[in-house]
């Protein structure tokens, strides 16, 4: 009985010089309910729902860059004129006269406070945040872990005035006798020399600080410790590895870049953050030797802005103050952007 069955290959004689023949695909026989073969040069249809979506996504995303960039096409309109009518350079300078005719203002000093007292509350609030992500995705049961997730991520709930509050009524004074142990045994030190400023100091407001970003960086971090790969850690167990070594040996290495990268989002928080800095710290004139301490008042970016709100009477002073505004926007715009670059380093947490 002759066979009639299809092949894909013809299969060649044995002992013939004849070579084998490539089949088509229109020599395979249908599958009932398997529909038409697609062929490889034709465009897949796309579904109405599937275009609707990635129109709308597309739209979202290029709406948030169109309004980011008129954002800062509104903050430098706005402050050329001021800074071609400042009579000092508005970087180096630590001048701040708005109110007369002549305008000479420079933001070196709150370009200190700001970076300084976001430093602080970066280095009390990152080893915190790390270890309580750690307890909560590598040590806890789960009983435990997650009420303590829950009262970490209830801190971001906090209003910034009630934090304000809290900071210089409860806890500048508790935290005095640290600044007073500072100022008294390292007071040689720029960083920790003593000008008489109670409870209203960086010190104080970089506290605040780290309390106000710890549920941010706590939340990557935690996302981060849990998507370690299972296999990482299995190999750090069957290596005879203690807890503590699996963990630095297989989460830690795998969750760098997303530590990093929450660590630049706290700070880009803490950059910004302007009625629970506005409360705290105390206000200083600029005269004499530059301050380096922590352990004087000052303002930063966004407190010096909301503190003068009311003097914003003409254009000219006006402007002043948008220039400020400017330079906090491209220093939290520059943290950003180096967190994101962290981030594409690693596309499993992009």
């Amino acid at each position: 009985m002759t066979d009639h069955t299809p092949r894909l290959i013809d299969e060649p004689v044995v002992g013939s010089a004849q070579p084998a023949a490539v089949g088509t695909l229109a020599d395979i026989p249908p599958v009932p309910g398997a529909g038409l073969p697609s062929a490889g040069g034709e465009k897949a249809r796309v579904r109405l729902g599937d275009r609707l979506f990635s129109t709308l996504a597309s739209g979202a995303g290029l709406f948030i860059v169109v309004l980011i960039g008129l954002v800062a096409a509104f903050l430098v309109i706005r402050a050329i004129p001021a800074i071609t009518s400042d009579k000092v350079n508005f970087l180096t300078s630590r001048d701040w006269d708005v109110d007369g005719p002549v305008l000479r203002f420079g933001v070196l000093p709150l370009l200190w406070v700001t970076v300084l007292i976001s430093l602080l509350a970066m280095v009390l609030a990152v080893p915190v945040a790390i270890g309580i992500a750690l307890f909560i995705s590598q040590y806890a049961q789960r009983r435990v872990a997650r009420p303590v997730a829950y009262v970490i991520d209830l801190l971001a709930a906090i209003p910034s005035i009630i934090y304000g509050i809290w900071g210089i009524a409860v806890l500048a004074p508790k935290i005095q006798p640290v600044a007073d142990f500072f100022t008294g045994h390292l007071g040689w030190f720029p960083l920790f020399k003593d000008y008489n400023v109670r409870g209203g100091t960086i010190f104080t407001g970089g506290v605040v600080l780290a309390v106000m970003i710890l549920p941010i960086i706590t939340a990557v971090c935690r996302d981060v410790f849990e998507r370690t790969p299972r296999a990482n850690i299995e190999a750090a167990w069957a290596l005879g590895s203690t807890r503590w070594e699996m963990i630095r040996l297989a989460v830690l290495p795998y969750g760098r870049p997303g530590v990093v990268s929450g660590a630049m989002l706290g700070l880009g928080r803490a950059l910004g953050e302007t009625i629970a800095i506005s409360l705290i710290l105390s206000k200083v004139a600029n005269t004499g030797p530059f301050s380096f301490s922590l352990f004087n008042g000052g303002e930063t970016f966004a407190s010096k802005i909301a503190n003068n709100s009311s003097e914003f009477n003409s254009p000219q002073q006006t402007g002043a103050y948008i220039v400020a505004g400017l330079v906090l926007f491209v220093l939290t715009f520059a943290v950003n952007a180096a967190a994101r670059a962290v981030v594409n380093r690693r596309r499993e947490f992009s």
